[in-house]
């Protein structure tokens, strides 16, 4: 497996600075949902779960944060996102894991399709069953 990264241009001047985020752009896919996650509790890990078609980008646009990614056949863990300019690419039936969040963290993600629940596959043993057929 390999880590994705897409990195956004930072516009700046004197003033300060800006990213603009577009579909089909930077964004290789449609976005369907935008969600940001924050205040997130010390010790915390969240994602613990895969998606059988959403894909997604995480971009920390406040602090920092680690992820755990895996394909079912490796492992990657300890993948820092820690800059606004920095998305991390997360295809579909890939289980993650978030943790390590700073207290300031604010984590973005924009995902090519809405909430839907059976998209979910919240149990590991079943994520390998899956990707396995």
């Amino acid at each position: 497996m390999k880590i994705k990264f897409i990195n956004f241009e930072i516009k700046g001047d004197d003033r300060g600075n800006l990213i603009a985020i577009e579909e089909f752009k930077n964004i290789p896919f449609e976005i369907k949902r935008v969600y940001y996650i924050f205040d997130t509790k010390k010790g915390v890990r969240r994602g613990f779960h895969a998606h059988k078609n959403l894909k997604q980008v995480a971009i920390c646009i406040k602090g920092s944060c680690k992820f755990l990614l895996d394909d079912g056949k490796e492992r990657i863990d300890n993948i820092i996102l820690e800059s606004p300019n920095k998305g991390l690419l997360i295809e579909e039936m890939i289980w993650r894991e978030m943790y390590d969040f700073s207290e300031d963290c604010v984590l973005l993600v924009l995902a090519s399709e809405y909430y839907d629940e059976n998209d979910y596959v919240r149990d590991y043993n079943e994520f390998l069953k899956l990707i396995k057929v």
